[in-house]
């Protein structure tokens, strides 16, 4: 397997951004490397803040990869990320209101309602009016939405599926056993 981290983090380290020493190292495809994928400037950040800020890095570089991967392996036009944000929202929450759905994605609500408006005229998303607040539209997603919803998360699984099959042994263990502190980390940060 070739080793393509380690140019980049040349390139990184020579720019003064802070590499982790597994990344320098570590094979391609492997955690390690996608943390390198985007680095932080060493300078900005106290020492005790450096491994949150790799982790968000590396987070960053997968969801990023992930995305780029469905989306060239996808047979649909893709959707804008905000629009997808919001589509799998409405899908975990049926009924759910426009501000709701502005406060969770951190939007605001005329951002909100102009991606409704696109989204319903892709007719992916349906809008009701709330029976106690006719003012207020509540969002669902159509059966339409639902069927791309599916496609696009079975893609996605089977991509991440064969990238975490390539992982050594000891890199899928610890892949699994850092979700649920992973999961803890998120609601954390929900909270502050």
């Amino acid at each position: 397997m070739n080793d393509i981290s380690a140019p980049g983090t040349a390139l990184l380290a020579e720019a003064g951004h802070a590499v982790s020493p597994l990344a320098a190292t570590g094979p391609a495809g492997s955690a390690a490397a996608a943390a390198s994928a985007a680095a932080l400037p060493a300078a900005e950040l106290p020492a005790a803040e450096l491994p949150a800020a790799e982790l968000l890095t590396a987070i960053s570089a997968i969801r990023r990869i992930a995305r780029r991967a469905v989306r060239l392996a996808w047979t649909q036009q893709p959707l804008p990320p905000a629009q997808s944000e919001l589509l799998r929202l409405a899908a975990a929450r049926p009924g759910i209101s426009v501000a709701e759905a502005a406060q969770e994605l951190c939007l605001a609500q005329n951002t909100v309602s102009t991606l409704v408006g696109r989204l319903t005229a892709q007719e992916l998303l349906s809008r009701g009016r709330d029976s106690a607040d006719k003012r207020s539209a509540l969002l669902t997603v159509t059966e339409k939405a639902r069927g791309r919803i599916t496609e696009w998360r079975d893609l996605r699984a089977e991509l991440a599926g064969r990238a975490l099959a390539a992982l050594s042994p000891a890199d899928q263990r610890a892949i699994s056993a850092a979700v649920p502190a992973l999961r803890r980390l998120a609601e954390r940060m929900e909270a502050l």
